[in-house]
Parts: C-alpha cells; structure tokens; sequence
C-alpha cells in the first residue's frame, strides 16, 4: 500500500496511541498534534492526505482548527474527519458546516476507521 500521511490532531493520549497502533499497523504515516494550532500548523506546513480531527481540543477547537484549514489555499482540499465522544443531535451537521467532510463518534471502531479512511484516500 502506498504511504498515505494522516495527521491527527488530539489530545488524549490512549485515543493516540490507539489510532497510531491501527493506522501504522496498515502501512499508514502519521503525523501528530496536540492542539488545534499546532494542528492547523502541522497542515499547513505538512500537507498530509488526510486529517483525523477531534474536537475538543485546548486552545482552539477542532471545529476552529478545521475552518482555519479550509480557509488555507494550499490546505483547503485535505479531508478532515471530526471525531468526538460528544455526540449529539445536530453534532455531525455543524461539523460538516464547519468544513469538516465526514465524522466519526468515539469511542473509534476499528473497522468505520479505516473505511472511512480508505473511502477518502482510493
């Protein structure tokens, strides 16, 4: 498989190092921020193929991070899934208002994960 570079942005770290043990376990680069700024930044200057996006974040939020990345001329057409464990009625709709181009709740199933990564990146 070819290396695809998947940054993730997020804070927890079990959520990290779970996604990271599934990811690169299927030929997967990934490249990782902590915050929602050194995520727009990692975006900017990286330019991976694919951002996996949690919310809750300090400082900004995902939602903040995401619109900051589309606004971006070189970052704008990266796609970026939103993942929260606040999923609530309406959650999915202002995510994808906020740019975001697909969402996935939490706690992350192995299986939506990589189909949902593999639907954006074939």
């Amino acid at each position: 498989m070819s290396s695809n570079r998947i940054l993730y942005v997020e804070d927890n770290f079990q959520n990290k190092r779970l996604v990271r043990k599934i990811l690169t376990a299927r030929g997967y680069d990934i490249l990782e921020a902590e915050d929602g700024l050194t995520g727009v930044e990692m975006a900017v200057n990286e330019v991976p193929d694919l951002i996996l996006m949690d919310i809750s974040l300090p400082g900004i939020d995902g939602v903040e991070a995401t619109q900051r990345i589309k606004a971006q001329g070189g970052t704008a057409r990266i796609p970026i899934i939103a993942l929260t464990a606040n999923a609530m009625r309406g959650d999915r709709e202002r995510f994808i208002a906020a740019g975001c181009d697909d969402y996935l709740p939490k706690p992350i199933s192995t299986v939506d994960l990589i189909s949902m990564i593999q639907k954006y990146l074939s």
